[in-house]
């Protein structure tokens, strides 16, 4: 599932499709800030630690202050208080301090950038990970996930993997495209909405996998919902449905489970009719669903 901006509904339908699903494998790719186990409610049994950049490190009973290394670092993650002194904010683990200093006092150290989990919910197994505020490598993070979650499918004879993908265009959205057969994008009726899903689709476009549209709180603004039907027409994209805004979405939030808990019965079956729609859209891919 992708969206191009955050907002759109994308995670509330992941785990609607989620509880729909026939076996399906479930993973929250956004591990900037992951919040699907917010709504699936996961028991955590497996935890592994993130291993990202590596960063600098000064062995404080070699250097003797010379410099080198902070008149080379383009990052100005080093300075001098009687030795170098590094920043790990500011140090993108180039090398280049390590190259420079004379008595190899400065070396690279592997870090632990975050966590990934695997994890159970009454839909399926979930993996899902928390990215340390400030570290990078969040599209590194992402593959792991998505490379797991692959394994993991192809040992249970999962029939799904359903990825809720960060919003946005950058690595995190490329890393959960990848190896995609298909992508559902989650828009809203608004002009930054109807922006954002085309840049979105130009990434799937670029790698050539298919996407289908659907219009979230169709109902707030009907002249860009017809705008953003219009692009799905031109552009030969599945138009999987509209979902008219309903308070039902904020007060599952608020429970912290799917809307399927408070949903009335008329916007539960227009939900199974977007998911039917979804299935007949991708009946002849089967293997991954990137919701984005």
């Amino acid at each position: 599932m992708l969206s191009g901006k955050g907002g759109t509904g994308k995670t509330s339908l992941t785990a609607v499709f989620a509880s729909m699903m026939s076996k399906p494998v479930i993973v929250d790719c956004d591990v900037d800030a992951a919040n699907l186990h917010l709504l699936l409610n996961p028991s955590i049994e497996e935890r592994h630690g993130f291993v990202g950049a590596a960063k600098a490190r000064v062995d404080a009973a070699i250097c003797d202050g010379c410099g080198l290394c902070a008149g080379g670092c383009r990052f100005d993650a080093l300075h001098l208080d009687g030795i170098a002194v590094v920043d790990p904010l500011h140090c993108e683990g180039c090398g280049v301090c390590a190259r420079r200093c004379p008595l190899d006092a400065i070396s690279l150290e592997a870090q632990i950038c975050g966590e990934w989990f695997l994890s159970r919910t009454i839909n399926g197994p979930m993996l899902h990970a928390r990215l340390i505020p400030g570290q990078e490598n969040s599209g590194m993070l992402v593959s792991k996930l998505r490379q797991s979650a692959r394994a993991l499918a192809q040992r249970d004879g999962a029939s799904w993997i359903l990825v809720d993908g960060p919003p946005g265009t950058g690595c995190p959205v490329i890393s959960s495209l990848t190896g995609a057969d298909y992508a559902v994008i989650v828009t809203e009726p608004t002009l930054s909405g109807f922006e954002d899903l085309q840049r979105v689709a130009a990434v799937a476009d670029h790698f050539r996998i298919p996407t289908g549209i659907i219009v979230n709180k169709a109902d707030i603004n009907p002249d860009v919902a017809r705008l953003i039907e219009e692009y799905a027409a031109a552009s030969r994209r599945d138009l999987l449905g509209r979902i008219q805004y309903d308070p039902a979405f904020t007060t599952a939030q608020l429970l912290g489970s799917s809307v399927l808990r408070t949903a009335t019965s008329d916007l539960r079956r227009r939900l199974e009719d977007v998911w039917h729609a979804v299935e007949r859209a991708i009946q002849r891919k089967r293997s991954v669903l990137a919701v984005i």
